[in-house]
């Protein structure tokens, strides 16, 4: 009896992995997607497919492929390897959702256009280049709770700024107990910057940074720092920004 009870289970979970591996994507899309979550052109199944196009919260990708983690399961998670391509650029990342809603991205490596994320950022006309390598990248609720990385930005155009490229940036993201945190200094950037970013569990972030002219920096752009106060003794100006995300 007791043998053939374990017949019996070992066919139920023959049955449902079965059901799981060949389950339609498209199905799985219609039934489950979140908003926000746009796919078109699906093929395969949850396990293992492909799509055509997608959009996630704003953000445009084409030949998205994904492949299940099934380890991830025992631990409340369902978790992909995701590969596609963006606009100028690509996304690679492992990709898990928790049962409590949280999502993580872990060994991600990503070059995005800036230019797609003029909508996400509410800046019009933002153009450049992102560079993204993170070990991990954790959200709940919306907001970053951990990550371990770093984010390159080429050619950034923000016209709100300055009408033409003020050069590039590298910040380097580090968790700690309050929350996440970041240096982020310039690169090749006309001026020079040195400055820290917070971004803590209640929502709140902050941006401090000294930012002062070089030889390079246009005349108009100089003159705009001018309204930042009163330099120090080594000619840099305090830039602030603090607010809720």
């Amino acid at each position: 009896m007791l043998t053939r009870s374990r017949f019996v289970i070992i066919g139920v979970i023959t049955l449902l992995l079965g059901l799981l591996i060949n389950f339609p994507a498209r199905v799985a899309h219609h039934w489950f997607t979140p908003a926000g979550v746009a796919i078109s052109g699906i093929q395969g199944s949850i396990w293992r497919g492909h799509a055509l196009e997608g959009e996630f919260g704003g953000i445009y990708v084409r030949n998205l492929n994904w492949r299940m983690q099934p380890w991830h399961l025992f631990t409340g998670e369902l978790a992909y390897g995701i590969e596609a391509d963006a606009v100028s650029g690509f996304v690679n990342s492992d990709v898990a959702i928790g049962i409590g809603g949280s999502a993580s991205l872990r060994n991600l490596t990503a070059s995005l256009s800036l230019q797609s994320m003029q909508s996400i950022v509410g800046m019009p006309g933002l153009d450049g280049t992102a560079n993204l390598q993170f070990e991990r990248l954790v959200f709940e609720n919306g907001i970053p709770v951990a990550a371990d990385g770093t984010l390159e930005v080429a050619n950034l155009l923000a016209p709100l700024i300055h009408r033409s490229s003020v050069g590039g940036f590298r910040a380097e993201f580090f968790t700690q107990e309050s929350g996440v945190i970041a240096s982020v200094e310039d690169t090749d950037a006309v001026v020079e910057l040195a400055g820290s970013l917070s971004v803590s569990s209640d929502r709140t972030y902050q941006f401090l940074a000294q930012v002062a002219p070089k030889d390079t920096t246009p005349a108009n752009l100089r003159e705009q720092m001018r309204f930042l106060g009163t330099p120090n003794e080594r000619g840099q100006y305090e830039l602030r920004l603090e607010g809720q995300l």
